[in-house]
């Protein structure tokens, strides 16, 4: 006779399914992430060593400004800064650094939330002052959210380190993590719909501009990835094996979707630019 396996079971099993999951995209989104780095570090900072910075105005549509030497050190600031948050962030959310390496998780955190704030902060003044940026108005509005949401989570996860509130501040620490992400998510999922597609679906590839673009703004600069974390926080502190399960399903979802989009995004944006 099989021996029957209680709620308990299934509620380990569950949860142990949830907690693999969300693990599984951390790794997928941190690989991708470590590819975009390299990419700009390759592109970017292998242009201006060589110092041929017209190079950046092949990618960008205003990249180097001969009349605007403040906004010309702001946008490679600005490239620095998105590598060295990338980097930063792979070290910080290694939880066997926390728990083997506090000083180094305390330094790095520090670091870390200053990089965020400092792209968000360099964000807002790209669009609104130095402009050239692409896409429409609703694109730079979702952009601009998103930069105070990235200074919100900040100010959070700083405060709750100071109180010592360790569970808080992990908690907007990851936060932080996932709307600091917007531009990665923004291209990571243009370019799975592109590859589902196969080709501009719902925007103008000329003007960058269209419904699609204007609901991937606002979908992942300011709603999807604290939805998603929410979601998942709430079925990991309060859901039963259902709730599991189902959360479990839709991080499959999402992960399936950043392997496609990142994928796309590597071999069509990035490695072609590289100098290997």
């Amino acid at each position: 006779m099989l021996p029957t396996r209680g709620p308990d079971h299934w509620e380990t099993l569950s949860r142990a399914a949830l907690s693999g999951s969300a693990t599984v995209w951390l790794i997928v989104t941190l690989a991708g992430q470590l590819v975009f780095a390299a990419y700009v570090a390759n592109f970017y900072g292998g242009a201006a060593i060589a110092g041929e910075y017209e190079r950046w105005s092949k990618v960008l549509p205003r990249g180097i400004d001969s009349t605007d030497p403040l906004g010309n050190a702001i946008l490679g600031l600005h490239l620095l800064l998105a590598v060295a948050w990338v980097l930063s962030g792979m070290l910080q959310l290694i939880p066997a650094g926390r728990r083997h390496l506090p000083a180094l998780h305390r330094w790095n955190g520090r670091l870390y939330i200053g990089f965020a704030a400092m792209l968000a902060v360099g964000g807002l003044w790209l669009v609104w002052i130095r402009g050239g940026v692409v896409g429409d108005l609703a694109q730079h509005l979702a952009i601009s959210i998103n930069a105070l949401l990235i200074l919100g989570c900040a100010a959070k996860a700083w405060h709750a380190a100071r109180l010592r509130l360790y569970s808080d501040h992990r908690r907007w620490a990851l936060r932080l993590f996932v709307v600091a992400s917007g531009v990665w998510f923004f291209r990571v999922g243009l370019m799975a719909w592109m590859a589902v597609h196969q080709r501009p679906v719902g925007f103008d590839a000329d003007t960058f501009q269209g419904p699609f673009l204007t609901l991937l703004a606002f979908g992942v600069y300011v709603l999807l990835p604290l939805s998603l974390l929410q979601l998942y926080l709430t079925a990991k502190d309060r859901g039963g094996p259902t709730a599991h399960v189902g959360v479990t399903a839709v991080i499959g979802i999402v992960t399936l979707a950043t392997c496609i989009g990142t994928f796309a995004a590597a071999m069509g944006m990035w490695l072609p630019r590289m100098s290997l």
